[in-house]
This record gives structure tokens, sequence and C-alpha cells, in this order.
């Protein structure tokens, strides 16, 4: 019997693997192309809020079960040729996998309290679990024109993650403590955008998400309004 969950992991995480690494070969080219551009081009001066956008993905994690995600992202321009700068703020929830309860059940029943008095926990004592993230950050992209009225970029990010864990049989105990935690996380990212509307873009994107606790590819599409109208074929500028 094929499991759906993995089989949907390495697919998502392939994607992610190959559109990075393919992006990548183009940043190289980019980079020697841009290494000769004057340093007084970048600036956070250049910066300034173009646009705003939404997503929904998909994502994949370690130790919870697949879930849907929610992005909200601000376009602030380019910090330098091809350089686009990307704050945002995401959120996901999702449940412990049952395989994840049952070894802190079995971590649980070592402590000497429980040990003493001969007592067996399994997932269903402790579960449902729920875990959440909400993460504000900011990407950097390497931005190339396309045919089409169409944008490609490879990148990564970097952001604060609030991670919060909940249930009724963990509530206000030491468990849910440990579950609570403010960590950084890093991203590396690739995507394409298209421009149908001088003020509108649509876009779909892959990621993999990095955090000491969790670690996840993602999947997303999402549209973005622009203010003022900026026409891709301005290229990165």
């Amino acid at each position: 019997m094929i499991d759906c969950t993995d089989r949907h992991l390495r697919v998502a995480l392939l994607t992610c693997v190959a559109v990075v690494a393919a992006a990548a070969a183009l940043a190289v080219q980019a980079g020697n192309v841009n290494a000769q551009a004057p340093a007084a081009e970048y600036s956070y001066g250049n910066l300034s809020f173009r646009g705003i956008g939404v997503a929904y993905g998909r994502i994949w994690p370690s130790k919870v079960e697949p879930s849907a995600s929610y992005t909200l992202r601000a376009d602030l321009g380019y910090f330098g040729p091809a350089i686009r700068m990307m704050p945002y703020a995401s959120y996901w929830s999702s449940d412990f996998r049952r395989s994840e309860l049952e070894q802190l059940a079995e971590k649980l029943e070592r402590l000497p309290p429980l040990q003493s008095g001969g007592v067996q926990l399994t997932a269903d004592d402790l579960g449902p679990i729920r875990w959440s993230d909400l993460a504000v950050g900011i990407d950097a992209h390497i931005v190339w024109t396309a045919p089409l009225r169409t944008l490609t970029y490879v990148g990564g990010g970097v952001a604060v993650h609030a991670l919060n864990g909940r249930g009724d049989v963990v509530a206000n105990t030491f468990i849910e403590d440990l579950l609570d935690s403010t960590t950084p996380g890093f991203a590396l990212l690739a995507g394409l955008e298209h421009q149908p509307h001088a003020r509108l873009r649509v876009f779909g994107e892959a990621r993999y998400t990095m955090l000491s606790d969790v670690r996840y590819p993602e999947l997303k599409i999402g549209g973005a309004l622009m203010f003022p109208a900026n026409a891709v074929t301005q290229g990165g500028q």
C-alpha cells in the first residue's frame, strides 16, 4: 500500500531541490554580470512600497501532518540591480504525527515519577496535540525577466518563527512549555511571476524552510496588487 503522505513529501521536496538547483545556476551567471555594478547602486534608499500580495500553500513538515499555509507579503522593490526585497508574514497549523506522539510517550515513561508508578503511556493518552507557526521575515530575490511579461527568481530568506503547541491533555503542563518557542529560521526559494495586468501579478513559488525544531518543503500560489503599476519589462528596476 502506498503512503500518500510520504509520496507527496518526496514530490514536493524533489520539486524544491530541482527548481532551486536550476535557478542557482542562473544566479551564478547573474552574479558574474552584476559583480561589475557600482556598489553605490545597492542602497536601502532604493526601497519603497510597491505592492502587496497573498498566497495559499501546502507544507510537508517533518513532525506534523501536511497542512495548508497562508502568506501575506509586501513588495519593497529593488535594493540594487536585480535584487528584490520581500518582507512577509506566514501562518500554518497542524496536528502532530502519531509517530511523534509515540516517541514522546516513550520518553515520558522514562521519567522517574512515572517509572516508579508503573505508568504506561500511549499516543492516545497525549493527543491530539496541535502545533502552529506564525513567522515574520524577509526574502531577497535575484530576479530575471522572461518572455510574455514574466519574471523568474531565486533567493533566500530569514524569519523569526513563533511556534505554539496546544492540546487538551498537555494544556498548562511542561510539555506545552517545551512545544512553545521563538526561533530563527532560514529558507531557500525559487518562483515564477506573470503580470496579466499592469497592477496585478500572479505567482507560484517553491521553498524549503529550516528551523531547529522542524523543516519542511512548501509549494504556494498567490497574487499581488502593485502600487503603482510596475512593468515587468523594467528588468529589475
